[in-house]
């Protein structure tokens, strides 16, 4: 059996502690609270302070909680809401589709698919929840690109590696590929990150009207093109389920 890291434990417990109980406590306090000694309690005081996860107040030099851990724990509740909110519509979209459905968010420089509906047949199909998509060649992550700045700055500054001879890499052409998503509020790949695979996708927005993900269906070129062109009915499909799953995050109308 694997060993536990001792110094992440005490990090740990050191967290629970400050969550609890008074809201600052002092390095004895802290050090007394675990059986720790001031040392290794302050060692570890520090690098959580580093990382933001604790602030030190100057007047007292009490510990507390930082904002870190709070940008972090809205982050965990707005993709557990995201996934919440577009399970029903998800469902809904790969049976009117056919097709395999895909929710996906920003994570560092890529896309994270958070939930993946199957394509409604007995093929033999793997569940990728958690795996990364190229922000600059899918679906979601040209959709991301084009709404989220932070996506945007991502993708243009990243390199962009061409998969298929379909791949847009140069700047001007990727920026005009954003500048169509936009106009016409969904993105498409088609044989750009895979062969023989196309993808629309969508935005979706938050009751700040914020984008905080996109969906889209993926599957085989000749099912979703026709004539070279991504079929209009699954453009509106997926953009039908986009505004929906919007509308439950309290977006209204888009």
């Amino acid at each position: 059996m694997a060993r536990n890291i001792q110094s992440l434990e005490r990090a740990a417990a050191m967290l629970r502690l400050l969550a609890g109980g008074e809201r600052r406590l002092g390095l004895s306090d802290v050090a007394s609270s675990l059986g720790l000694a001031k040392g290794t309690a302050h060692g570890i005081l520090r690098t959580l302070q580093a990382e933001g996860f604790v602030e030190q107040d100057p007047a007292s030099g009490r510990y507390q909680l930082g904002a870190e851990l709070l940008r972090l724990g809205n982050s965990y509740l707005d993709v557990h809401e995201l996934r919440a909110r577009a399970l029903v519509w998800t469902d809904d979209l790969a049976r009117s589709s056919g097709e395999s459905v895909y929710v996906g968010v920003l994570h560092q420089q890529g896309v994270l698919i958070m939930h993946h509906v199957f394509r409604p047949d007995d093929s033999r199909q793997v569940l990728e929840v958690g795996a990364m998509q190229p922000l600059h060649s899918t679906a979601l992550g040209k959709v991301l690109s084009a709404y989220d700045p932070v996506a945007h700055t991502e993708a243009v500054d990243n390199v962009r590696e061409a998969f298929t001879p379909r791949t847009v890499t140069a700047p001007d052409g990727f920026e005009n590929v954003l500048d169509l998503i936009r106009a016409r509020g969904w993105g498409s790949d088609v044989e750009e990150t895979w062969e023989g695979v196309a993808s629309v996708a969508a935005p979706i927005h938050d009751r700040r009207r914020m984008p905080v993900g996109a969906v889209g269906v993926t599957g085989a070129v000749e099912r979703v093109c026709k004539d070279g062109e991504v079929r209009p009915d699954l453009v509106a499909a997926v953009r039908d389920c986009a505004r929906a799953v919007s509308r439950d995050l309290g977006a209204g109308r888009f």
